[in-house]
């Protein structure tokens, strides 16, 4: 599989660079779940003009990261459990695609592309840097989702690594235990590279349904894993 890095550059437009920095910020926690978006306020600080702000924010709006709610405003999507693990169970149908193309491909170099995010994660885990086990963790999923060379999952998939992103600022205390994070990913890499279908996809649902469990204190078996029996490639 051969990647370009130079490429034709796309100008975007205010409303489209509006709707990239908001996203960016409830991802990185700045605007909390929760939070009411003050549209005066974020027109100051953002140096712009109401026009594309609205625009940003109902992009935002259609994506789901924030909720109209009537005669109150704009506020930004709650974690609740039954986000969670509907988002999981999203994420898990994206990505699953997404590895079920990349196996098809130059599965070796894509395992190997993959494996060296693990490597930075593991060696964050032993220096206790929790944030930077929880980038390496994002860029790892991102990264299998852009290795499909598929655009519209990579757009979906941009939607719900905010969401994830959120998660992970919001239940932090949860979502540890980096040692088994490390390992995970790294199984997930391999099976990649053994080109086994069936293991990467099973590995990827168990992936999900640790994550959802972890972040929800919910020991029930996750929907992620019920629809995927269904789901499964051959």
């Amino acid at each position: 599989m051969s990647r370009h890095y130079i490429e034709p550059l796309v100008q975007k437009s205010t409303p489209s660079i509006i709707a990239d920095k908001l996203r960016e910020a409830i991802g990185h926690g700045e605007l909390p779940p929760g939070s009411q978006l003050l549209e005066a306020q974020l027109a100051r600080e953002l140096g712009v003009s109401r026009g594309p702000l609205r625009e940003g924010m109902q992009r935002l709006t259609q994506e789901g990261l924030l909720i109209s709610v009537r005669n109150r405003g704009l506020f930004v999507l709650e974690m609740t459990p039954e986000n969670v693990e509907d988002m999981y169970v999203a994420r898990s149908a994206i990505e699953r695609a997404a590895a079920a193309r990349v196996v098809r491909g130059d599965r070796a170099a894509a395992a190997e592309e993959l494996l060296a995010v693990v490597d930075r994660m593991g060696r964050a885990a032993a220096r206790n840097r929790e944030a930077a086990v929880g980038e390496a963790d994002i860029e790892f999923h991102r990264l299998l989702v852009e290795l499909s060379e598929s655009p519209r999952l990579r757009r979906v998939h941009e939607t719900l690594i905010t969401e994830t992103r959120m998660c992970i600022h919001a239940l932090a205390e949860s979502y540890r235990a980096s040692e088994r994070r490390v390992e995970e990913h790294r199984a997930i890499a391999e099976a990649i590279g053994s080109g086994d279908r069936r293991l990467v996809d099973r590995l990827l649902v168990e992936h999900m349904d640790d994550a959802v469990r972890r972040l929800t204190g919910d020991t029930r078996t996750p929907t992620v894993a019920a629809d995927a029996a269904e789901t499964t490639p051959a």
